[in-house]
């Protein structure tokens, strides 16, 4: 359960916007467009989350709000569906705006959840030019914007913060899904299109083996269910087959008139394309530096790219390598209200358990 909930709301990965094997899993919601109707959700308390270090020790939010003052960048690692990790980004930034404003600095809140094409009309918003409908047509928001991401948006409009639309077009980590990360070289003027400075980097071996083992728990258990949901004629009649066939050996015949299967993009442009969504992240925040030296950033992403400090943050020193952030994790957990050591050791510099006995805010299966 935990590890299907993990890769259904964090991984990012949408293997069918990328590309790769068809799957349907792991998807980001998808861009709004129709209204939907909210989740029947209760309101949220204090007695559905739990704060604990690293370490396991317990913590408050306070902690990480002190943590917090001496850090450039505070990560906020959600899972996409999980309405206590939005309620309480929310009350994070609330208390970072408060925070930065006593200390007369200035924040940004950055977000996975707009492309970076599509910017200029999240500033033409912030600023009163478009109206709400433009932002949410014309800035391709995901379906469980209104629900999830608008107080956030609405929060920082009316304080005055600027939001950074952090992600990479989707439409360029669907062409290295299937093309491969040198299919970029083709793009004219990349800077302009959104993309980071190529080539990005490569993902990190430690990132590379957690991404590549959670692709290989995905697929075992995704055997494992298409198993068990074949019906019983169909497993005897493909057992009576395999028997009277067993001995005879395999005929290869030649069909000239049929085409050739395509190729499977391969595990390693899977690998790229998510590491493109983590350094174009990663790249939005370098640059909201360069516009504003002495900001402090807060940034929402799914927690699968800030997981253990990799990805994201690894692309972000690698760009500018005096950064100092916070990661935070968040985990919609059947352990709740217990800290799991064996999954959420050193998951971040904090780890916030949260009740995943709640209804979602997203529904993965009827997009709703």
């Amino acid at each position: 359960m935990q590890v299907q909930r993990l890769i259904l709301a964090s991984v990012f990965l949408s293997l069918t916007l990328i590309g790769n094997l068809g799957l349907a899993w792991a998807q980001e919601p998808k861009i709004k467009s129709e209204s939907t109707e909210p989740s029947t959700i209760p309101e949220i308390t204090e007695e559905h989350f739990r704060i604990f270090r690293g370490d396991g020790s317990t913590a408050t939010l306070d902690d990480i709000l002190q943590a917090a003052q001496s850090v450039e960048v505070i990560f906020l690692g959600e899972y996409h569906d999980d309405p206590v990790a939005h309620f309480l980004e929310k009350q994070v930034l609330s208390k970072l705006i408060q925070q930065t404003s006593n200390q007369n600095q200035n924040l940004a809140l950055s977000m996975e959840m707009f492309e970076r094409d599509v910017q200029h009309i999240l500033d033409e918003y912030l600023s009163g030019l478009i109206s709400e409908n433009h932002l949410t047509k014309s800035g391709r928001t995901w379906t469980n914007y209104e629900s999830d991401y608008r107080p956030l948006v609405e929060l920082a409009k009316q304080n005055g913060v600027p939001v950074i639309a952090a992600n990479a077009p989707r439409r360029y980590v669907n062409l290295v899904g299937r093309q491969g990360r040198d299919a970029l070289l083709q793009i004219k003027r990349p800077a302009d299109r959104g993309l980071p400075p190529l080539p990005y980097a490569q993902a990190s071996k430690a990132y590379a083996n957690k991404f590549n083992n959670l692709m290989e728990k995905f697929r075992k258990q995704r055997a494992e269910a298409a198993k068990k949901s074949k019906p019983e004629s169909t497993k005897q009649e493909s057992s009576a087959n395999k028997t009277a066939n067993e001995d005879e050996p395999q005929k290869l015949t030649k069909q000239p008139n049929k085409t050739p299967t395509k190729k499977p993009t391969s595990r390693g442009s899977s690998l790229d394309a998510q590491s493109l969504w983590d350094a174009a992240m990663a790249y939005s925040i370098v640059e909201q530096f360069l516009r504003d030296p002495g900001c402090q950033v807060v940034h929402i992403n799914g927690s699968f790219h800030t997981e253990k400090k990799l990805g994201i943050p690894e692309h972000l020193l690698r760009y500018r390598p005096s950064t100092s952030f916070l990661v935070v994790t968040m985990f919609a957990s059947d352990s709740f209200p217990a800290f799991d050591s064996q999954e959420m050791i050193n998951a971040g510099d904090f780890v916030i358990v949260t009740d995943n006995s709640l209804p979602r805010s997203y529904d993965f299966k009827t997009k709703k």
